[in-house]
């Protein structure tokens, strides 16, 4: 099989490569990454020198590019490609319409011209807004996108739902809860605190940070995908979650316990606009239909992920450095 990847060089594109390359060695990947503030090419330094892998640096909105890429016998489009950062659609949310929404539209028009096997969409569970203190998103919940970054994943969503009932494109998405784990860009949470911390400085909590996410473990995340893109029903949208639904408050002293720091660590400020209060997503068609489920226990995955972070200070040096401008 050989698939195109776009967005590969960033958090979970580029752990979602490494996943197919490394389980299937007769498989091909393009990544397809404008490698903006975001994507980083050094993600994938340990398999850069593999056969079955090339690097093509272009972005989604180049409809030339992306349709001369899909001449070579591609059966595959996964899209990772997004401005993902809701504190960033906050203050600039033009850049996440042009990436989210015409990015994913070029692809799926470029898709059905070339009569692809498969086009799989990475959503969100942004999507869907945002739950009372009980309940679960489930693939049959409303739309109901709170800032500009999830309104600009629902309506990518709603277009490759468009593409398969007036085209039949046979597409397929995913929506999915927290990720984290090894080389998420630090301006997300896990990442971000670690960072700040090592430095000595406080981390920031926004409101009371009793805001609830439900969390998974990144290459958990990829299993899914890999599941989905093989066996799912095209036209189906599936929910991935992780079933660890934590408080940013109990994320932040987890960190703290973990790097041997205290709560006069933390800065509680000014609460983000539109800050959905709680996500909480339903396996329960995944599993029943294709029989995923996550190989971690949150436990495992964040001592994992933390482990990471820590013995790889230098990744999050070299991301600040070109942040700075420093070479």
């Amino acid at each position: 099989m050989k698939i195109i990847v776009t967005g590969g060089a960033g958090f979970i594109g580029s752990c979602f490569i490494r996943h197919i390359i490394n389980k299937y060695p007769d498989y091909k990947v393009i990544n397809l990454d404008a490698l903006t503030y975001a994507g980083n090419i050094e993600n994938l330094n340990d398999i850069k020198n593999n056969p079955n892998y090339t690097f093509v640096h272009g972005n989604i909105c180049d409809k030339k590019l992306v349709r001369e890429l899909l001449t070579q016998d591609i059966d595959c489009i996964v899209n990772f490609a997004a401005e993902s950062h809701v504190d960033r659609s906050i203050t600039g949310p033009e850049i996440f319409i042009e990436t989210n929404v015409q990015g994913t539209l070029n692809l799926l028009q470029c898709a059905k011209e070339s009569n692809i096997q498969r086009y799989l969409q990475v959503s969100t569970d942004e999507v869907y807004g945002t739950l009372g203190k009980t309940g679960y998103f489930y693939e049959t919940t409303p739309i109901s996108p709170n800032s500009p970054y999830s309104a600009s994943k629902a309506s990518a969503d709603l277009l490759v739902r468009a593409y398969y009932e007036t085209y039949k494109l046979p597409v397929l998405t995913t929506r999915c809860s927290n990720n984290y784990g090894p080389y998420q860009y630090p301006e997300k949470l896990i990442p971000f605190f670690i960072s700040k911390l090592l430095k000595g400085e406080k981390v920031p909590v926004y409101g009371d940070g009793m805001n609830v996410r439900d969390w998974l473990y990144v290459y958990d995340h990829c299993s899914a995908i890999d599941t989905v893109l093989h066996n799912g029903r095209v036209g189906e949208v599936y929910n991935i979650g992780g079933h660890n639904e934590k408080t940013n408050l109990e994320i932040t002293k987890l960190i703290l316990d973990a790097m041997g720091k205290d709560e006069s660590s933390i800065e509680y400020v000014k609460d983000r606009l539109g800050h959905d209060r709680r996500y909480a997503i339903s396996n329960d068609k995944i599993q029943s239909e294709l029989g995923w489920q996550p190989s971690l226990t949150f436990e495992q995955g964040i001592k994992i992920t933390i482990d990471w972070y820590l013995n790889n200070q230098n990744w999050i040096k070299s991301i600040e450095n070109k942040k700075a401008g420093v070479v």
